[in-house]
């Protein structure tokens, strides 16, 4: 039993892979270092949306493998590997849910009016709460471009 929780755990390991973040506090390490653009801008308005998880398949595999591990514990001969296929596809299923569940993130939709008068729209993770009239810097860089007090 222990040995079947140790390889489920090593087979959902790879489901961390898959968590990114849109998020103005984070940077990855290409991006450090590296020269941004800073405009200054006004918050015209603040919209809640979410930011679709993502299914790599990374999720349905581990999940397979594991749901294939602990389907074969089940019977004996032919029916061990019947068990074994359903308990891959049933673990592979919720393997790929569990990817867009855990890949899916509370976000805003950021309006704002730069200080040329133009109007930008910039969505990143809801970690940092916008008001309208709140003076704002928008960050850019490599076709990224972040929002922050």
């Amino acid at each position: 039993m222990m040995k079947n929780t140790l390889v489920a755990l090593a087979l959902a390991a790879p489901l961390a892979a898959c968590i990114t973040h849109e998020s103005a506090n984070v940077y990855s390490k290409h991006e450090a270092g590296r020269e941004q653009t800073v405009r200054m801008a006004t918050v015209d308005s603040v919209r809640k949306v979410v930011l679709e998880g993502s299914q790599s398949g990374v999720g349905g595999a581990a999940g397979g493998a594991v749901g294939g591990v602990a389907g074969s514990q089940v019977g004996h001969g032919a029916g061990s590997n019947v068990a074994a296929v359903l308990g891959a596809v049933a673990g592979g299923v919720a393997g790929n849910a569990l990817e867009h569940k855990a890949t899916t993130k509370d976000a805003l939709e950021i309006t704002v009016r730069l200080d040329s008068g133009e109007m930008r729209a910039i969505v990143q993770e809801a970690d940092q709460q916008f008001v309208p009239g709140q003076r704002v810097r928008l960050l850019s860089s490599g076709g990224v471009t972040r929002v922050t007090p």
